[in-house]
Protein backbone atom coordinates (compact mmCIF):
# COMPACT_ATOMS: atom_id res chain seq x y z
CA UNK A 1 0.00 0.00 0.00
CA UNK A 2 1.50 3.66 -0.90
CA UNK A 3 2.33 5.51 2.21
CA UNK A 4 -0.20 8.32 3.33
CA UNK A 5 0.62 8.79 6.93
CA UNK A 6 -2.70 8.09 8.16
CA UNK A 7 -2.83 6.43 11.64
CA UNK A 8 -4.87 5.77 14.87
CA UNK A 9 -4.70 4.49 18.12
CA UNK A 10 -4.88 0.62 17.62
CA UNK A 11 -4.91 0.76 13.92
CA UNK A 12 -2.30 -0.22 11.64
CA UNK A 13 1.57 0.78 11.62
CA UNK A 14 2.09 3.20 8.26
CA UNK A 15 5.25 2.10 6.33
CA UNK A 16 7.19 4.00 3.90
CA UNK A 17 10.22 2.23 2.26
CA UNK A 18 12.53 4.69 1.17
CA UNK A 19 16.44 3.48 -0.94
CA UNK A 20 18.44 3.75 2.71
CA UNK A 21 15.93 3.20 5.38
CA UNK A 22 12.65 2.01 6.41
CA UNK A 23 10.32 4.52 7.87
CA UNK A 24 7.24 2.97 10.40
CA UNK A 25 4.68 5.85 11.88
CA UNK A 26 2.29 4.07 14.25
CA UNK A 27 -0.38 6.11 16.82
CA UNK A 28 0.18 5.77 20.64
CA UNK A 29 -2.36 7.01 23.68
CA UNK A 30 -5.60 8.56 24.61
CA UNK A 31 -4.03 12.00 22.34
CA UNK A 32 -2.90 10.37 19.43
CA UNK A 33 0.99 10.79 19.98
CA UNK A 34 3.09 9.72 16.68
CA UNK A 35 5.98 7.16 16.77
CA UNK A 36 8.45 7.00 14.38
CA UNK A 37 10.88 4.31 13.65
CA UNK A 38 13.68 4.16 11.50
CA UNK A 39 15.55 1.48 10.25
CA UNK A 40 18.51 1.35 8.11
CA UNK A 41 18.14 -1.10 5.63
CA UNK A 42 21.70 -2.20 5.41
CA UNK A 43 22.23 -2.87 9.32
CA UNK A 44 19.25 -3.35 10.67
CA UNK A 45 19.91 -0.52 13.32
CA UNK A 46 16.80 1.33 14.66
CA UNK A 47 15.94 4.55 15.63
CA UNK A 48 12.26 5.44 17.85
CA UNK A 49 11.19 9.15 17.49
CA UNK A 50 9.29 9.55 20.51
CA UNK A 51 8.41 6.40 22.98
CA UNK A 52 5.10 8.21 23.70
CA UNK A 53 2.82 5.89 25.19
CA UNK A 54 1.75 2.24 25.34
CA UNK A 55 5.18 0.68 25.31
CA UNK A 56 3.83 -2.80 24.41
CA UNK A 57 2.76 -1.42 20.94
CA UNK A 58 6.00 0.36 20.81
CA UNK A 59 7.93 -2.52 21.45
CA UNK A 60 5.45 -4.18 18.89
CA UNK A 61 7.15 -1.32 16.11
CA UNK A 62 10.56 -2.12 17.06
CA UNK A 63 9.53 -5.52 16.34
CA UNK A 64 7.87 -5.41 13.15
CA UNK A 65 11.17 -3.85 12.33
CA UNK A 66 13.95 -5.71 13.06
CA UNK A 67 13.16 -9.68 13.88
CA UNK A 68 15.76 -9.45 17.29
CA UNK A 69 14.10 -6.58 18.38
CA UNK A 70 17.19 -3.95 17.98
CA UNK A 71 16.56 -0.53 19.23
CA UNK A 72 19.96 1.82 19.48
CA UNK A 73 18.59 4.90 20.40
CA UNK A 74 14.90 6.90 20.94
CA UNK A 75 15.30 10.23 20.63
CA UNK A 76 12.57 12.36 22.59
CA UNK A 77 11.41 15.67 20.66
CA UNK A 78 10.75 17.40 23.39
CA UNK A 79 9.87 16.91 27.77
CA UNK A 80 5.98 17.47 27.24
CA UNK A 81 4.82 13.90 29.55
CA UNK A 82 2.71 13.05 26.64
CA UNK A 83 5.82 11.97 24.18
CA UNK A 84 8.08 10.11 26.27
CA UNK A 85 5.29 8.02 29.21
CA UNK A 86 6.42 4.72 27.70
CA UNK A 87 10.28 5.75 27.74
CA UNK A 88 11.36 4.11 30.82
CA UNK A 89 9.57 0.40 29.96
CA UNK A 90 11.21 0.82 26.11
CA UNK A 91 14.84 1.46 27.07
CA UNK A 92 14.15 -0.92 29.97
CA UNK A 93 13.64 -3.56 27.76
CA UNK A 94 15.54 -2.96 24.97
CA UNK A 95 18.56 -0.97 26.49
CA UNK A 96 18.00 1.32 23.89
CA UNK A 97 20.36 4.42 24.25
CA UNK A 98 18.31 8.00 24.93
CA UNK A 99 18.73 11.81 23.67
CA UNK A 100 16.50 15.03 23.94
CA UNK A 101 17.50 18.13 23.70
CA UNK A 102 19.81 19.67 25.73
CA UNK A 103 17.30 22.11 27.36
CA UNK A 104 14.56 19.86 27.98
CA UNK A 105 16.66 16.90 29.49
CA UNK A 106 16.08 17.97 32.98
CA UNK A 107 12.65 17.57 32.54
CA UNK A 108 12.49 14.14 31.22
CA UNK A 109 12.08 11.66 33.98
CA UNK A 110 14.62 8.90 32.28
CA UNK A 111 17.64 10.16 32.59
CA UNK A 112 18.88 11.09 28.69
CA UNK A 113 22.29 9.95 28.09
CA UNK A 114 22.95 12.13 24.76
CA UNK A 115 22.12 15.60 25.12
CA UNK A 116 21.40 17.34 21.82
CA UNK A 117 22.23 20.86 20.24
CA UNK A 118 21.33 22.35 16.89
CA UNK A 119 23.61 20.77 14.28
CA UNK A 120 24.71 17.93 15.97
CA UNK A 121 24.31 14.52 13.54
CA UNK A 122 23.14 11.28 14.87
CA UNK A 123 24.15 8.10 13.55
CA UNK A 124 22.16 4.76 13.17
CA UNK A 125 23.85 2.34 11.70
CA UNK A 126 24.92 3.69 7.42
CA UNK A 127 22.41 6.27 7.95
CA UNK A 128 23.06 10.29 9.43
CA UNK A 129 20.29 12.77 10.97
CA UNK A 130 20.76 16.01 11.38
CA UNK A 131 19.37 17.94 14.76
CA UNK A 132 17.47 21.22 14.25
CA UNK A 133 16.70 23.03 17.73
CA UNK A 134 13.37 24.78 17.38
CA UNK A 135 12.82 26.77 20.12
CA UNK A 136 9.65 28.18 21.57
CA UNK A 137 7.15 24.99 22.17
CA UNK A 138 9.88 23.96 24.72
CA UNK A 139 13.47 25.65 25.23
CA UNK A 140 14.77 22.16 23.82
CA UNK A 141 12.60 20.90 21.04
CA UNK A 142 14.05 19.29 18.73
CA UNK A 143 13.88 18.31 15.37
CA UNK A 144 15.43 14.99 12.67
CA UNK A 145 16.07 15.34 9.38
CA UNK A 146 16.90 12.87 7.35
CA UNK A 147 18.62 13.34 3.72
CA UNK A 148 17.75 10.60 0.91
CA UNK A 149 20.59 9.95 -0.80
CA UNK A 150 21.60 12.00 -4.14
CA UNK A 151 22.60 9.24 -6.11
CA UNK A 152 22.00 5.69 -6.93
CA UNK A 153 20.80 3.38 -3.50
CA UNK A 154 23.54 1.84 -2.11
CA UNK A 155 23.41 -1.89 -1.93
CA UNK A 156 21.33 -2.13 -4.40
CA UNK A 157 18.32 -1.36 -2.46
CA UNK A 158 15.08 0.87 -3.80
CA UNK A 159 12.13 1.51 -2.10
CA UNK A 160 8.91 1.29 -2.94
CA UNK A 161 7.52 4.58 -2.03
CA UNK A 162 8.87 6.56 -4.36
CA UNK A 163 12.09 7.62 -3.49
CA UNK A 164 13.34 11.71 -4.64
CA UNK A 165 16.96 12.06 -4.67
CA UNK A 166 18.20 14.69 -2.27
CA UNK A 167 14.37 15.11 -0.20
CA UNK A 168 14.76 15.24 3.37
CA UNK A 169 12.23 14.27 5.74
CA UNK A 170 11.70 16.04 8.74
CA UNK A 171 10.78 14.68 12.49
CA UNK A 172 8.97 17.83 13.88
CA UNK A 173 7.61 16.74 17.42
CA UNK A 174 5.13 19.43 18.16
CA UNK A 175 6.94 22.43 16.67
CA UNK A 176 5.55 22.35 13.13
CA UNK A 177 1.89 20.60 12.19
CA UNK A 178 -0.03 20.42 9.21
CA UNK A 179 -1.22 24.29 9.36
CA UNK A 180 0.43 25.92 11.76
CA UNK A 181 3.67 25.49 14.40
CA UNK A 182 3.17 24.47 18.02
CA UNK A 183 1.37 25.47 20.96
CA UNK A 184 3.37 28.20 22.83
CA UNK A 185 0.94 29.33 25.08
CA UNK A 186 0.09 32.92 24.09
CA UNK A 187 3.27 33.97 24.33
CA UNK A 188 4.32 36.23 21.93
CA UNK A 189 8.13 35.77 22.34
CA UNK A 190 8.25 32.43 22.29
CA UNK A 191 5.39 32.17 19.23
CA UNK A 192 7.77 34.34 17.53
CA UNK A 193 11.10 32.37 18.55
CA UNK A 194 9.20 29.50 17.40
CA UNK A 195 8.21 30.79 13.58
CA UNK A 196 11.61 32.29 13.45
CA UNK A 197 13.63 28.83 14.26
CA UNK A 198 10.88 26.82 11.84
CA UNK A 199 11.73 29.64 8.77
CA UNK A 200 15.21 29.93 8.92
CA UNK A 201 16.26 26.13 9.70
CA UNK A 202 13.36 24.11 7.81
CA UNK A 203 11.76 25.97 5.26
CA UNK A 204 14.72 28.49 3.94
CA UNK A 205 16.72 25.27 3.59
CA UNK A 206 14.72 22.85 1.75
CA UNK A 207 12.74 22.47 -0.91
CA UNK A 208 8.97 22.17 -1.36
CA UNK A 209 9.73 18.43 -1.19
CA UNK A 210 10.86 18.07 2.37
CA UNK A 211 8.04 15.73 3.99
CA UNK A 212 7.06 17.08 7.30
CA UNK A 213 6.33 14.24 10.15
CA UNK A 214 4.74 15.49 13.22
CA UNK A 215 4.02 14.64 16.76
CA UNK A 216 0.20 14.22 16.45
CA UNK A 217 -1.98 13.83 13.13
CA UNK A 218 -1.26 13.91 9.67
CA UNK A 219 1.70 14.58 7.91
CA UNK A 220 1.84 17.78 5.60
CA UNK A 221 5.12 19.07 2.94
CA UNK A 222 7.04 22.13 3.28
CA UNK A 223 5.33 22.97 -0.03
CA UNK A 224 1.65 22.92 1.63
CA UNK A 225 2.61 24.43 4.41
CA UNK A 226 5.14 27.48 3.35
CA UNK A 227 2.01 29.80 1.82
CA UNK A 228 0.89 30.40 4.78
CA UNK A 229 3.90 31.43 6.77
CA UNK A 230 2.43 35.07 6.68
CA UNK A 231 -0.65 34.20 7.49
CA UNK A 232 0.58 32.05 10.68
CA UNK A 233 2.95 35.52 11.29
CA UNK A 234 -0.26 38.10 11.40
CA UNK A 235 -2.09 35.57 13.39
CA UNK A 236 0.28 35.51 16.00
CA UNK A 237 -0.61 31.17 16.51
Amino acid sequence: MPYTGDVVPGGPTAVRELDEVVIRKASVGATDNNAYLVTCRASGAQLLVDAADDPDRLLELVREGSRGARLDLVVTTHRHADHHRALESVVAVTGATTAAGADDAAGIPVPTRRRLHHGDVLTVGHVTLEVVALRGHTPGSVALVYREPAGPPAGGHRGADGAVPGRVHLFTGDSLFPGGVGNTGEDAERFTQLLTDVTERLFDPFDDAGWVYPGHGADTTLGAERPHLPEWRDRGW
